[in-house]
C-alpha cells in the first residue's frame, strides 16, 4: 500500500513502513506542508496495528535543507501563522520520540535543521560516510529551537554539541559515526536505503512488544528532556524569530554579504 501525499510518500510492505520526501527540487526543505504531513503520519503511528518499523528515507542528493527564507520571513511578520509553525514543530518532535516502532532513517545526503532533529531522533541512523549534518540555526539569527538542543547533546556529548550548535558548522557523518550519532556508515548513497532496509526487516522479524517495550524504555530519558529542554529552546527561537538580527541575518545571506547586528 503507497499512499502519495503533496511532499511525501507512505508505502506499507508487510512489517515495514516506508516514508519518503519527494521534493527535491526544493531539497526536501520542512516547509509547513511538509511538516504538517510527516506529523499526520508519525502520529498514526503511536497505534502502529501490523507495522513493526518505520523506515525514513528522502530523495536526490540532500536529505533536507531543513527551513526555508521565504517561511522564516513570513513567519517573523504573521504571529498566528508563527503560532501555528511552532505547534506544528512541536508535534514533529514529540512525534518522532512517540512513534511505537523503532525508526530507521536512511540519510544518503546532506541534512539541516529541523531535517537534522528529525533524524537524530531516530533509533538507527545509516548515512553515507560523504554526508554533513548541520544545524545552521545561528546562522540566519536564530535560537536552535526545533530539536537541536535535545538531539546534539544526546546524539555527539555536550562540548560537541556546543561546538556545533554555536558556530552552525555542520559535523561531517564518519565523525559522527565515531562518536556515537550515526549508527551504521556505508561509502556511497545508493549503499544507504539497501542497508537500511536489511536492517529493518531484522527488527520486523523480531518479538513485537519486546521491541517496541525495548524503544519505549529508551526513549523514555528522551523525552523527559523534551519536556524541559525543547519547550524552553522553542520558546527562545520564537524571540529571535522576532529580532532585528534575524532579518538582517537572512538578509545578508541572500545578498551575499556581511551581516552587521545590533543585539535586538
Amino acid at each position: 500500500m503507497t499512499t502519495s501525499h503533496e511532499r511525501l510518500d507512505y508505502k506499507v510492505d508487510g512489517h515495514v513502513a516506508t516514508i519518503t520526501l519527494t521534493r527535491p527540487d526544493i531539497l526536501n526543505r520542512f516547509d509547513d506542508r511538509t511538516t504538517e504531513e510527516l506529523v499526520s503520519v508519525i502520529e498514526k503511528l503511536r497505534r502502529p496495528g501490523d507495522v513493526r518499523v518505520l523506515i525514513l528515507a528522502s530523495t536526490g542528493s540532500v536529505f533536507s535543507a531543513g527551513g526555508d527564507f521565504d517561511d522564516i520571513v513570513r513567519l517573523a511578520k504573521d504571529y498566528d501563522a508563527r503560532m501555528d509553525a511552532w505547534e506544528m514543530g512541536r508535534r514533529a518532535i514529540y512525534g518522532m520520540t512517540e512513534i511505537a516502532v523503532p525508526v530507521v532513517v536512511a540519510l544518503q545526503g546532506d541534512t539541516y535543521g529541523l531535517g537534522t532533529s528529525i533524524a537524530l531522533l531516530g533509533d538507527v541512523v545509516v548515512a553515507s560516510k560523504n554526508v554533513k549534518i548541520g544545524d545552521p540555526h545561528v546562522k540566519v539569527g536564530l535560537v536552535a529551537g526545533d530539536g537541536g538542543g535535545v538531539v546534539f547533546p544526546a546524539a555527539f556529548g555536550m562540548a560537541r554539541a556546543k561546538r556545533h550548535l554555536l558556530t552552525g558548522d555542520p559535523i561531517g557523518a564518519e565523525d559522527a559515526y565515531k562518536l556515537g550519532g550515526v549508527s551504521d556508515l556505508v561509502e556511497a548513497p545508493e549503499d544507504v536505503l539497501p542497508l537500511a532496509q536489511k536492517i529493518a526487516g531484522k527488527i520486523a522479524g523480531l518479538s513485537p512488544i519486546a521491541v517496541q517495550y525495548t524503544k519505549r524504555s529508551l526513549n523514555h530519558a528522551m523525552q523527559r528532556q523534551l519536556h524541559d529542554v525543547f519547550e524552553f529552546s522553542m520558546a527562545l527561537e520564537q524571540y529571535s524569530m522576532g529580532s532585528e538580527d534575524m532579518l538582517e541575518a537572512v538578509d545578508a545571506f541572500r545578498t551575499k554579504r556581511p551581516p552587521v547586528f545590533r543585539n535586538r
